[in-house]
């Protein structure tokens, strides 16, 4: 077990003042058998009432209400946790999943309803035949296709970072060759999906012991994939990781414009907005104190 403290920091800053719109933010990390939360504060300046909620995923959400106008915006997370996840899961996938292609039973293709179902348009088949290309044979062993999939990903496509706002599509990413974490984790989850699995994208952070993030960010996007018995599995297509001992889910949605940490409006001149900065630092405790 490992005792880690985030600090997310989020700037937006404007030419001229504004009147800021209602803020969601998404910034609180999710607790579960292998997360266990110690302490999770969100300050903003100016200062807002906060109003908490949890989504339809069980994600907690807060929406941020201002008043009067600002030139900047600051949203400020700190948590400190305390992370239990082994380096190497075993996972106890039901004998009626382990060879592919499987069906799953009638409440669970309920259960998982639209996330079993492709949320980009795939017109020519493409992106379907790309993914069937990793079905080595039929039947076939199930967690092996997966993780030759998820192997593919990081092959087919370049890691790039991006500053700017938005995901590429997946037929995007697999015509550019290259995208960001956000544009891999899309990308496997829309393939896997396309094979008729359950799947479903993950935001939040990476920690690296070394401080050097091999996606070359702290904020992180991955994807987690539903087996029978097993349940959700977790795979990180950017780093080429399965199973989560280094990543601190805090948002889980359909499709990623659902995971944003922070999302809002403002009301002023077309061009009042300057600009926006990301600072995330994820370290040991003893390393933070």
């Amino acid at each position: 077990m490992i005792t880690l403290a985030i600090r997310h920091t989020t700037t937006y800053r404007y030419r001229l003042p504004v009147w800021l719109g209602p803020h969601r933010l998404m910034l609180r990390p999710r607790e579960s058998r292998e997360l266990r939360l110690v302490s999770s504060e969100v300050t903003t300046t100016p200062a807002a009432a906060l109003s908490w909620a949890h989504d339809v995923f069980g994600n907690t959400v807060a929406t941020a209400s201002f008043e009067g106008m600002t030139d900047r915006l600051s949203v400020v997370s700190v948590a400190v946790l305390e992370l239990s996840a082994v380096a190497w899961p075993v996972f106890d996938i039901a004998a009626s999943a382990i060879a592919y292609p499987f069906c799953y039973s009638d409440d669970e293709w309920t259960d998982l309803g639209s996330l079993a179902v492709p949320l980009y348009a795939d017109p020519d088949g493409r992106l379907a035949d790309w993914a069937r290309g990793f079905v080595r044979s039929a039947p076939t062993d199930t967690l092996a296709m997966l993780k030759d999939l998820h192997s593919g990903v990081p092959e087919w496509v370049r890691y790039q970072s991006r500053e700017e706002e938005g995901t590429q599509t997946p037929l995007q990413t697999l015509a550019r060759g290259w995208g960001s974490c956000r544009d891999l984790a899309v990308l496997f989850v829309e393939a896997a999906r396309s094979l008729g699995l359950g799947a479903r994208i993950i935001s939040g952070y990476f920690y690296n012991p070394q401080r050097q993030f091999s996606s070359g960010e702290a904020t992180h996007a991955w994807a987690e994939i539903y087996l029978p018995g097993a349940g959700w599995i977790t795979f990180d297509p950017t780093n080429r990781a399965v199973g989560g001992s280094n990543l601190i889910p805090v948002a889980v949605a359909r499709g990623i414009a659902k995971a944003m940490p922070v999302t809002g409006s403002f009301v002023g001149m077309t061009d009042a907005f300057q600009g926006m900065s990301v600072e995330v630092d994820v370290a040991s405790a003893s390393l933070a104190a």
